[in-house]
């Protein structure tokens, strides 16, 4: 009998190998005859279509197709986009440094960045960029504007733009701009401090730790870790930062491939610096990846409580590969989990080609946290403490869409150079408020409230089914109850009007900073996270530390 047993072990390698070898065979047979198809269909589509073509344009699309099949992250990046792929992992360019927007088909700068080239040039958001380089700008992309602007740092580029109806030249040299991971960091009161990280490109943890340090001077006790509206970046950036917190020796991401040298567990090199600080990290929908890999790494080890929103659920982890002609792929090569097991990725590519769907509820699986707390697979990091969602008035949503705001700063620039704006204590006057209001109604601003919107798709109705002639009197009082009043609107919701009116004002002497600093003073995810370091037992009860 063990003889018998003993060939059957030794007969079943060589059935696998030969499977494998037959379906390695199988799948060169189908690439090499796939790959001469496309080459047949490229060839009569450039010798035989009605017009001319650009074969680059013609395959570049086809490309783009193919990998979009697989899923949204996969994607091809051609010699030409090389540097602005280099960015998103480093931050650094060469240009200006001023951020620029559309509208009406003119070209206006939006935001300066602090000791940019643009802000020592005398530029202010506003101006309106008609040519660079004497070339004219107003049928371009903003992509293609962009990459204008952009150039070897020390260069010069000539701007000429126009500024309240007044043309100006600018002559501006190139610098290299580094855009910060981490933009604010301050103390919040006397035992908590607060650290904004904003991506995680390649000077991220060290920009973490020299805000951490600085904090730790100040002798906090607390740290809110800010990743709203974080979409990622290098995860190694970010098992650095759970580094700070967390001993040496910790796991706190692996990753799965089909093919097993791609499989890697991510451990702590160093010891922490900051293990006895109590953390909160905040996300919304828009916190990705490497965000996602911070909060999920301290919320199973429960280091952290996690606060605001479900985040946006993206487990997978991609690489670039070089190829033919300069160019590169960027490609999903495995899955990543987190300390307890479990993948946050919220949508399936898998099961048909070219779509998505969410992961079943059926299919969703329990995991459990160093002190055994109840945590989730396929649905991105849930936080511990939810924050409603909080929306904006029609009448504001209205002001930001259509720049009246950014047009009344611009038009009342008597803040600009203010020494006494301080963002943390600024509070828009009651005379500068009623100025906007004039200025918005001087605006004549259209808009539709959700409710106006209804009542109209409602009489529409009530007319079709014959309501309308017989209930005239309380249809006329519906439609003068819901009527669109931009003055009233304008009182009702001054309060987070008066917000972005402080915030853009702030912006222009503070840059980005400033913005970030002056949003703390009603931040209602600030607001919980200093509350849940007040309440001790609250905070041990969430982590189940006993």
């Amino acid at each position: 009998m063990k003889i018998k047993n003993t060939k059957v072990l030794f007969l079943l390698p060589i059935v696998f190998l030969m499977n494998s070898s037959q379906k390695i065979d199988q799948d060169y047979f189908e690439i090499s005859k796939n790959l001469k198809l496309v080459a047949s269909v490229y060839e009569k589509i450039n010798n035989y279509y009605v017009d001319e073509i650009l074969p680059g344009r013609v395959m570049k699309k086809g490309i783009d197709a193919m990998l979009k099949s697989l899923d949204p992250y996969t994607v091809y990046i051609s010699e030409a986009q090389i540097e602005d792929f280099r960015f998103t992992t480093t931050g650094e360019y060469g240009g200006i440094g001023a951020s620029i927007k559309k509208r009406n088909n003119k070209t206006l700068i939006s935001e300066l960045y602090e000791n940019s080239p643009a802000e020592k040039s005398g530029l202010i958001p506003g101006d309106e960029i008609k040519t660079i380089d004497e070339i004219d700008i107003s049928n371009k992309t903003i992509e293609e504007i962009g990459s204008l602007l952009k150039g070897p740092a020390e260069s010069v580029i000539t701007l000429k733009i126009n500024r309240k109806n007044q043309p100006l030249e600018k002559l501006i040299k190139r610098e290299k701009i580094q855009i910060p991971a981490l933009n604010f960091y301050k103390k919040i009161n006397p035992n908590t401090g607060i650290i904004k990280l904003t991506s995680f490109t390649n000077t991220a943890s060290v920009e973490f730790k020299k805000a951490l340090s600085s904090l730790q001077k100040e002798n906090i006790k607390n740290l809110i870790i800010d990743l709203r509206s974080n979409g990622g970046g290098l995860l190694n950036e970010a098992v650095k930062i759970v580094n700070f917190f967390i001993p040496k020796g910790q796991e706190v991401v692996s990753t799965k491939s089909r093919i097993k040298e791609m499989n890697r567990s991510y451990i702590t090199q160093a010891m922490p610096i900051a293990q006895e600080l109590s953390l909160v990290v905040l996300v919304d929908e828009y916190s990705a990846s490497a965000s996602e890999i911070v909060a999920g790494s301290l919320q199973d080890l429960d280091k952290a409580i996690v606060i605001g929103n479900t985040s946006f659920g993206k487990g997978l982890v991609q690489q670039t590969k070089p190829v033919s002609f300069g160019g590169q792929i960027k490609l999903t090569v495995a899955k990543y989990y987190t300390p307890s097991g479990r993948c946050i990725q919220k949508l399936d590519y898998s099961t048909v080609q070219g779509s998505s769907k969410k992961i079943e509820d059926s299919l969703v699986k329990k995991y459990k946290t160093k002190n055994g707390r109840t945590v989730y697979d396929s649905r991105g990091i849930e936080p511990d403490i939810k924050i409603e969602p909080q929306y904006f008035s029609a009448v504001t949503q209205n002001l930001l869409l259509k720049d009246v705001i950014f047009d009344f700063v611009n038009d009342n620039i008597i803040y600009y150079k203010k020494d006494s704006l301080f963002p943390e204590s600024f509070e828009l006057p009651d005379t500068t408020y009623s100025a906007f209001m004039r200025y918005a109604l001087n605006n004549k601003m259209d808009y539709q409230t959700e409710s106006s919107q209804q009542l109209k798709e409602f009489v529409k109705i009530a007319k079709k089914e014959k309501y309308v002639e017989e209930n005239e009197e309380v249809f006329k009082l519906l439609e003068s109850i819901f009527k669109i009043d931009l003055s009233k609107d304008l009182k009702k919701h001054d309060k987070e009007i008066r917000f972005f009116l402080e915030n853009e004002i702030i912006s222009r002497k503070h840059f980005q900073k400033g913005r970030m600093e002056a949003s703390i003073k009603e931040d209602p995810y600030v607001e919980q996270a200093v509350e849940v370091f007040q309440n001790t037992t609250k905070y041990n009860q969430i982590l189940g530390i006993n």
